[in-house]
């Protein structure tokens, strides 16, 4: 009689560090909550599928992606990029996004054509799957990144006072040839200041 909990008796609160973990409803019914959800699963997918086909080569890129996605899904939902500021999070997401999308692709095309036995081929297809998904989360990024800069700045950010242009353009920089670099520079000298 003891094992059975009195049903008048008010229940304990839930403990809110463990409620902190858990993902946030709102960001799971929002478009970039859904797509990071759909990223952790195909990217989970494939990684189970390469995992079990004759393509076992291919097996880390589908992982490095999951815990990416994984990471940047508990990320949002616990709020933790408002919180750290010190990296420029659309950009990384985009980055992400776009490398993600061209490796599941090209090892896509690789597990269907290369490779007969059927786990390969699902994994191709799930891969191909995965591609999408990551190419419309850049996509969305992208339509983002560009109303931000041509000056329909949203709340979230904090506002550049030397133009909004510099904290996508100054990592850019970084990844262009050394001829480019020129070019750019005279780019920022022409934003206001």
């Amino acid at each position: 009689m003891g094992d059975m909990e009195d049903p008048d008796r008010p229940r304990d609160p839930p403990n809110p560090s463990v409620l902190s973990l858990l993902i946030n409803k709102e960001l799971l019914s929002s478009r970039k909550g859904q797509l990071l959800l759909g990223e952790v699963a195909s990217s989970f997918i494939c990684f189970v599928c390469f995992c079990a086909s004759a393509a076992v080569a291919f097996v880390t890129a589908p992982l490095v992606f999951f815990l990416s996605a994984l990471f940047l899904l508990f990320a949002y939902s616990t709020k933790f990029n408002q919180r750290f500021k010190g990296f420029h999070w659309p950009l990384m997401d985009f980055l992400r996004c776009v490398s993600a999308s061209i490796v599941y692709f090209i090892i896509s095309i690789m597990a269907v054509s290369k490779f007969g036995d059927g786990s390969s081929k699902a994994a191709g297809v799930f891969g191909f799957i995965a591609t999408i998904v990551f190419a419309l989360d850049f996509y969305f990024i992208f339509n983002e990144l560009a109303n931000f800069l041509k000056g329909g700045g949203s709340h979230d950010e904090p506002q550049n006072t030397r133009g909004n242009s510099l904290p996508v353009i100054f990592p850019l920089v970084l990844l262009l040839p050394h001829s480019h670099c020129r070019f750019i520079r005279e780019l920022i000298s022409l934003s206001p200041l």
